[in-house]
């Protein structure tokens, strides 16, 4: 049996809090979602339709680098774009995937979310995409994920829900809540009329705004990843 170090332990455990809080919050519900954080050569991901509340830091699986697992539990069944994700974003230290009702009723509609509000730069752009559907757990579906992140550190899945990236899975979480209000914001906007969008240039200064933005300083519970 192999025996999990202390700095490992607390990266398994920061993925449970964070679907447990997430679950908590009511964006996401039951076993759906996932959560996933660097580590090694690989990466440590949530198992396979488990409910987060009995979830232990033993049950979290390890796949290495070409996509192998390993432990006693099956990986989540969308571990290939957070694999994808990893290999593709040397910025993305956690991966979090969520149903959340606002995001997936637009990714329903196919939207991504325009430049209705300057708060849309926290994802990373002018816009929020949505990616193009694909059956989930595929590698069709990684594909148009890491498509629909160029650029940006959060995305909409077309009938499917939205995936936020991060420094540490808590930073991952709290992009994706504030997905979740921007697309509520904008479905709400919609159901009077058609919202007025900001402008490129409304929207540049804001993203350069952005680069020198300082939130307070992380709580203790946050894991920096390596």
């Amino acid at each position: 049996m192999n025996v999990i170090r202390p700095k490992e332990r607390e990266y398994r455990q920061s993925l449970i809090r964070a679907c447990l809080e997430a679950n908590r919050s009511g964006i996401n519900q039951g076993t759906s979602g996932n959560a996933s954080v660097r580590w090694d050569e690989g990466m440590l991901i949530t198992p396979s339709a488990m409910p987060y509340t009995s979830m232990t830091p033993g049950d979290i699986v390890y796949v290495g680098s070409e996509g192998q697992p390993y432990g006693s539990r099956r990986p989540s069944s969308e571990w290939h774009f957070h694999h994808a994700i990893f290999a593709a974003r040397p910025d993305a230290k956690a991966v979090i995937h969520l149903h959340s009702p606002a995001a997936t009723a637009l990714a329903t509609l196919r939207m991504g979310v325009p430049p209705f509000h300057y708060m849309v730069a926290m994802a990373g752009g002018d816009t929020i995409r949505c990616a193009d559907y694909a059956t989930f757990g595929t590698p069709e579906l990684a594909s148009n994920v890491i498509d629909g992140l160029v650029g940006r550190k959060a995305v909409l899945l077309a009938n499917h829900g939205q995936i936020a990236i991060g420094e540490t899975v808590e930073a991952a979480l709290a992009l994706a809540i504030e997905v979740e209000s921007l697309c509520e914001q904008y479905l709400r906007a919609r159901t009077i009329g058609e919202p007025v969008l900001l402008s490129s240039d409304q929207m540049a200064a804001v993203l350069e705004k952005f680069t020198d933005y300082k939130s307070d300083p992380e709580p203790a519970t946050n894991i920096r990843l390596p």
